[in-house]
């Protein structure tokens, strides 16, 4: 059941006032609440707004953070790292995650290095971090060379045919207990989700044609669950294709994530990324 906004605010602040002198952060507040994500985002443009209006005091680290501080820190890295991090890298020894780092505008990932360069090529204090970048271009372009020469030499190993019509379309093999090849449409990730369901956390408690797609719990800590809204999606940009509205979802899962403008509070949940650690 829907909670109102004054629960909303009354829940924040009962939670807020268990926890002493700490400062409440996003997470811990769901965790000890049976308010929802939705629930929050009915009544206010983001979490903060909601802290704020229950008048305490809240995690800040997800507010916005300026430009100069992203890339200070992605340059920081670098300068550890003496390489170009990857986003798993950065997410582990960085201070921030990926999604700051989308609100800038730079597009992909691998254009970091590119924007920071053009920003600060002449600061002094960043000398050593540019070198860097142009010692990772140079060896990318090296192992570029190297990958064309090599598809160059088998490519009459490898061939596409003609697809036959009135024939079925599987994915690439991948053998994953009961399921011989990737999903290739929305089915396929309901059907896969249904096998790892329980591995990642969930309990399925309905599936239904309409939106969202299922109702599930998930363990948010032990002995505890949290019901979410769950919607099925090939990729996760058909969610928005669809015309869903995301006020009334809570998690997409999909087999790929290629929607970049995803809004904050609606969780992505790659099957494609989960059956890499998941044991065959």
């Amino acid at each position: 059941m829907s909670k109102t906004r004054t629960e909303v605010i009354e829940a924040i602040q009962s939670v807020c006032k268990s926890m002493g002198d700490r400062v409440i952060t996003q997470r811990y507040f769901f965790s000890k609440s049976d308010v929802t994500i939705s629930d929050v985002l009915r009544y206010f443009p983001k979490w903060s707004d909601a802290c704020r209006e229950a008048g305490v005091e809240y995690d800040t680290s997800r507010d916005k953070i300026s430009d100069d501080t992203l890339l200070s820190d992605w340059a920081n890295v670098t300068r550890s790292l003496d390489h170009v991090p990857s986003v798993k890298e950065y997410e582990l020894y960085g201070n921030h995650t990926r999604k700051p780092f989308d609100r800038l505008g730079i597009g992909k990932w691998v254009d970091i290095p590119r924007v920071f360069e053009q920003r600060y090529a002449t600061v002094k204090e960043w000398g050593d971090v540019v070198a860097i970048i142009h010692k990772d271009s140079e060896e990318k372009e090296r192992k570029k060379f190297s990958n064309k020469e090599k598809d160059r030499v088998t490519s009459s190993a490898r061939r596409w045919h003609e697809k036959l019509e009135n024939r079925p379309i599987f994915g690439n093999p991948i053998d994953f207990r009961g399921l011989r090849h990737e999903p290739v449409n929305e089915q396929g990730v309901v059907f896969l989700f249904g096998m790892v369901a329980r591995e990642l956390g969930y309990l399925v408690e309905a599936i239904q044609s309409g939106f969202p797609d299922c109702e599930a719990k998930r363990q948010v800590s032990h002995g505890q669950w949290q019901p979410v809204q769950i919607e099925f999606e090939y990729a996760s940009k058909n969610f928005v294709e669809h015309g869903h509205d995301p006020d009334n979802c809570d998690v997409i899962v999909c087999w790929k994530h290629n929607w970049q403008e995803c809004p904050e509070n609606l969780e992505v949940l790659v099957l494609s990324d989960e059956l890499k650690t998941l044991k065959k």
